[in-house]
């Protein structure tokens, strides 16, 4: 590859710079910088940050791939600016043994569009009864250090137990998804005043709430990490914020949506709209925003859930849940966070960028922008402003809450390893 010179970048947001790759590697940044035959990007002002990395992606391959493959939702993620995926577990087969997750990994490396780290189930079929090969998860290509039942809470506090103990061997995590399910059966939305004027089953902020509690202090037990999958509530904000004062190694994550969405929005019965867990109240998204500020929350995951229109256009209760979230984003967050005053881009690029792949322990990625570092990076014309339309999306699925809506911010340029996947806004 030859040499790339972007030229006048607001690197993190500060003041503009030249960044010089060379191959797959950062080789000088300064200003005044000559090209001397470098290939040369007008930034122009834009801003460039790590490449993005995502803890929460669901690329439904092996099983629906009507939906989603791991190429469509790589190239769904370099349109996002992301350079790294973590691809849940619940596919068909689970991947719950070494030789779904080399799959996985396999098809991440063959697409070439951003790195796929697989995560491994906890339990064996999702079923909550018994503990996954996650010794051999972790020793295999794949090299997992990432185990979730998302889409299914491990509700078993032995089976809880077991898991946080086992990946302790190998420094990994246990990604939980966070529903007591007995307090949500049959639930379709948010419990609360619209869902008792709607009449829908409501999904109780304790149902979250209780999990995030028992976990933390299982982790603290054990010695172990947890990490919390898509916080929703003030309430579960409250519970982080006090294990993280005791010392307990506890993480968290926030979806785009719910920094943005409420419940309101069911009122139209929209299945766009139904997700797991619910769109929340105007309290609850103050409560996730301050937190995500604060540190109280330590990152941005997308759970970008794909699905075929036919599982979304249909009445609300035959619904799917879940939304499409990689290629807007940065776009909810530069809205909720940047542009209200709560976050900068340097925090935009800890939230959504360095922690993740400190979680994860995503190798070359969440690294600084600066000279011997790897060109993972991605650059974003903030002062753009436009509809979604998602018939321009590179994901096989349009299932997004935000059809219509203006959203600040348009990634414009992707490098994975000094590579362009995405030039100008368009996939290479």
């Amino acid at each position: 590859m030859s040499e790339i010179l972007i030229r006048g970048a607001k690197v993190l947001g500060g003041e503009p710079q030249d960044v010089l790759i060379d191959g797959e590697t950062i080789t000088r940044v300064g200003t005044g910088l000559p090209a001397d035959g470098a290939e040369v990007v007008e930034a122009g002002g834009k801003v460039l940050l790590p490449g993005l990395v995502d803890l929460h992606t669901h690329l439904r391959e092996p099983g629906r791939e009507d939906s989603e493959t791991v190429l469509t939702g790589t190239r769904a993620a370099a349109s996002g600016g992301y350079t790294s995926v973590f691809a849940m577990a619940n596919t068909f087969p689970v991947a719950d043994t070494a030789g779904v997750v080399e799959q996985v990994w396999r098809l991440g490396q063959e697409s070439g569009y951003c790195d796929v780290q697989p995560i491994g189930a906890v339990t064996v079929g999702l079923e909550g009864a018994k503990l996954a090969e996650l010794g051999a998860m972790h020793e295999s290509a794949a090299g997992v250090t990432v185990f979730s039942d998302d889409g299914k809470c491990v509700h078993d506090a032995v089976i809880m137990r077991r898991a946080l103990e086992y990946v302790k061997a190998f420094g990994g995590v246990v990604a939980q998804h966070a529903q007591e399910p007995r307090l949500t059966e049959g639930a379709q939305m948010n419990e609360g005043v619209v869902s008792a004027e709607l009449g829908l089953g409501g999904w109780p902020a304790v149902a979250e709430e209780s999990i995030i509690a028992r976990d933390v202090l299982l982790a603290e037990h054990v010695g172990s990490r947890v990490h919390i999958c898509h916080l929703s509530t003030a309430g579960s904000v409250e519970i982080v914020r006090w294990a993280k004062s005791r010392g307990i190694d506890v993480t968290a994550e926030v979806t785009p949506h719910h920094l943005l969405l409420t419940d309101e929005l069911v009122r139209s019965y929209d299945p766009v709209y139904k997700v797991n867990p619910p769109l929340r109240t105007e309290r609850d998204v103050t409560a996730l925003r301050e937190a995500l500020a604060d540190g109280t929350i330590d990152i941005v995951a997308t759970d970008h859930a794909p699905h075929p229109h036919e599982d979304k256009d249909c009445e609300w209760a035959a619904a799917a849940m879940g939304m499409v979230g990689l290629e807007t984003a940065l776009s909810v967050v530069q809205d909720t966070m940047v542009e209200t005053g709560l976050l900068d881009w340097a925090g935009v690029a800890d939230r959504m960028s360095f922690t993740p792949a400190r979680i994860g322990r995503a190798a070359g990625h969440g690294r600084p922008v600066s000279a011997g570092e790897p060109a993972n990076l991605t650059l974003v014309d903030t002062a753009y402003r436009g509809p979604v339309d998602p018939a321009g999306f590179a994901s096989r699925s349009r299932n997004t809450p935000y059809e219509g809506r203006e959203l600040p911010g348009r990634v414009t340029h992707t490098w994975l390893r000094g590579k362009a996947t995405l030039v100008d806004g368009k996939l290479t």
